[in-house]
């Protein structure tokens, strides 16, 4: 698949915006690994490579491990999930699939043992964020950076 373009270096100023914002909503602090696992998660849904190599990949510096990165897609099945991680992913899988799940009230339950309402909304900013950078790279075709450098060569 052929990138359509940079919207970086077309509309600098308009990216920057997104950019900013999202490293504000970053700083509201979740922690770093359940950001990972969000991002990550809802990068698989929208099917982004780019972004599903990017997370991984910071997921990994953060200390996640090779066997919780490999079963996200899975994480209704496995052990290896805290009951906090499981109502965040749910609540990102609502989200991200919100035109199927219409946010069920189910998944939004689930957060209340887990999460203040105050991290509840940071949660859902995150997720928001998130999906806007899938839909981001994957309008303008941004290219995983495997499939650029065999393109390159």
């Amino acid at each position: 698949m052929k990138a359509r373009m940079n919207p970086f270096a077309v509309a600098p100023e308009a990216v920057n915006l997104v950019l900013e914002f999202s490293k504000k909503v970053e700083a509201l602090g979740l922690e770093p690994s359940l950001r990972e696992l969000v991002k990550i998660r809802s990068s698989q849904i929208n099917g982004c490579a780019n972004c599903i190599h990017m997370h991984t990949r910071d997921a990994r510096a953060q200390g996640e491990t090779e066997e919780r990165i490999y079963l996200l897609d899975g994480w209704r099945e496995s052990s290896l999930y805290t009951d906090r991680e499981r109502a965040a992913l749910a609540w990102t899988e609502s989200l991200t699939l919100i035109s199927e799940t219409h946010a069920s009230d189910e998944d939004y339950a689930a957060l209340k043992p887990h999460f203040t309402e105050e991290e509840i909304v940071k949660l859902t900013l995150m997720i928001g964020v998130i999906n806007t950078w899938n839909r981001i790279a994957m309008g303008f075709r941004a290219q995983h950076p495997v499939t650029a450098r065999s393109e390159a060569a």
